[in-house]
């Protein structure tokens, strides 16, 4: 008993805490509360970090329907430290906006949690109903601000796109259920090898696909990803830097656990699905992209563009492997890359919004002359997100090109080059706006000081993934090596 709540204990510390956070805003004073429920928050993401990455070496199994391996605190501790990042930024942004704040933060705990549980899942129903968990939470925090409009909308229109979604996912499970007899992914994928379906063998490519449908909506992948940009728009901007983060990267977590352990029977159908759909994504991501006026739409559309660049990875991967450029591990690296670039400048746009009363791209002109430091922080993240070294961007990229060369998928490499090209293209837009026209409206900004430690955080951990990342390389694969054989 005790071992299972030691191999749970990320859970539990995220869970007390939300408690915790909810009964501090119930008893405690308004003029106190500034720093108390965000500080609860840090203190109970950091423990969690801590309890994450020192299980991360285990490979074992609790209570029979989550894992506690090193794939599973992977995503974890980069689930704890992009919400330590959120917290940080949203501290004088929700302050200023709602009076709300302990079912805020509350709420991020639990998503967290959901995270947690999603990423551990090792039995479909388990893993449903965590993914179900982050829905619901992030429909709520979408719909947050409750006098705004465009955040309502955008709950609405994200709760709609997310009901169909689950209940496609959901179907799709039963067939596999329905074929195999089991809940368990480890017993599906081996009925699946044996031959044990039989008759209902022709099943498997529907079920795939259903599943997916789920899986790409949660992860924002075309044609699944209508919901992303207005919800992405509408949320409070630090609830974007979640949706656009790890909640995307869940997505994929729970895609490659179901995909590479549970129907790898199944490769041939989910390989050719998830090569085309990584060049629809990309593309159509990009190209929409390039027509947008407001940098938040356009992060937003930026976002979908580089879910396709993640799935090259599950595209590349290559079951035994047990060496770096496995392709999973590409899927991590550009998790983590990409996590800690789109928080930064997310962040960046808050404030700019919170100076200019909106994100259009007229409204970062001349930002350089105003704010030197959040020029400088945006073209950073810009670069890190177009692939320059030695950035973080750059590695994530790196990680994912290489196994889809190595596999000789010449053409899905060359659709990744182009779009990375065309992606470098409306990035420099806004460079041009920050640094090259002239700022004539007389605004001033006053950075927060969370809003700056979460900037400074997120640029250092840019350079560090970039510069370190032969260390960061052998953490993802590393994470990758008990699922990739099992």
């Amino acid at each position: 008993m005790t071992q299972t709540l030691v191999r749970l204990l990320p859970e539990l510390i995220l869970l007390v805490t939300a408690i915790v956070v909810i009964l501090a805003d119930l008893y405690s004073r308004r003029r106190t509360t500034r720093w108390l429920l965000p500080g609860l928050t840090l203190a109970g993401l950091f423990l969690a970090l801590a309890a994450s990455f020192s299980l991360w070496a285990l490979q074992e199994q609790v209570a029979y329907t989550l894992a506690a391996d090193s794939f599973a605190f992977y995503f974890k501790m980069v689930a704890a430290v992009v919400m330590m990042l959120v917290v940080l930024a949203s501290v004088d942004y929700m302050r200023k906006r709602t009076r709300f704040l302990g079912e805020f933060y509350a709420l991020l705990l639990v998503a967290t949690l959901a995270i947690c549980i999603a990423v551990s899942a090792t039995d479909i129903i388990v893993l449903y109903l965590g993914l179900e968990t982050l829905s619901i939470t992030s429909y709520v925090l979408t719909g947050f601000l409750r006098g705004d409009k465009r955040s309502n909308e955008a709950a609405v229109k994200y709760f709609l796109y997310g009901a169909a979604a689950s209940a496609v996912m959901l179907y799709g499970f039963s067939l596999l259920y329905g074929i195999t007899g089991t809940t368990d992914i480890a017993e599906m994928a081996k009925k699946l090898a044996s031959g044990d379906a039989g008759t209902l063998a022709w099943l498997g490519w529907p079920a795939v696909v259903l599943v997916t449908v789920g899986f790409g909506f949660k992860s924002s992948l075309v044609p699944f990803h209508q919901w992303a940009p207005d919800a992405y728009d509408g949320a409070p901007t630090p609830v974007t830097m979640f949706l656009s983060t790890i909640s995307k990267g869940t997505g994929f977590a729970v895609m490659a656990r179901v995909f590479v352990v549970a129907l790898p029977a199944l490769s041939e159908h989910w390989l050719s699905l998830l090569y085309g759909l990584s060049i629809l994504t990309m593309t159509l991501g990009n190209v929409i992209a390039l027509r947008q006026t407001s940098v938040k739409r356009m992060l937003a559309y930026s976002s979908v563009a580089h879910a396709g660049f993640i799935l090259m990875g599950l595209v590349g991967i290559m079951a035994g492997a047990e060496g770096p450029f496995n392709g999973l591990d590409g899927v991590l690296m550009y998790v983590l890359a990409y996590a800690l670039t789109n928080v930064g400048a997310f962040a960046v746009v808050a404030a700019v919004e919170d100076a200019s009363g909106s994100a259009m791209l007229d409204d970062f002109a001349g930002l350089v002359q105003k704010s030197p430091f959040l020029a400088s922080a945006m073209l950073i993240f810009l670069l890190s997100l177009a692939g320059i070294p030695p950035l973080a961007g750059f590695a994530a990229k790196f990680f994912v090109f290489a196994p889809v060369i190595r596999n000789e998928y010449y053409v899905l490499a060359l659709f990744g080059l182009i779009n990375a090209v065309i992606a470098a293209g409306y990035y420099l837009r806004v460079v041009k706006q920050m640094f090259f026209v002239e700022d004539t409206s007389g605004r001033t900004f006053r950075l927060a000081k969370g809003m700056e430690v979460a900037l400074w955080a997120s640029i250092i951990g840019v350079f560090a993934v970039g510069i370190l990342m032969n260390w960061f390389a052998q953490l993802a694969t590393g994470s990758t090596l008990a699922m990739l054989g099992w």
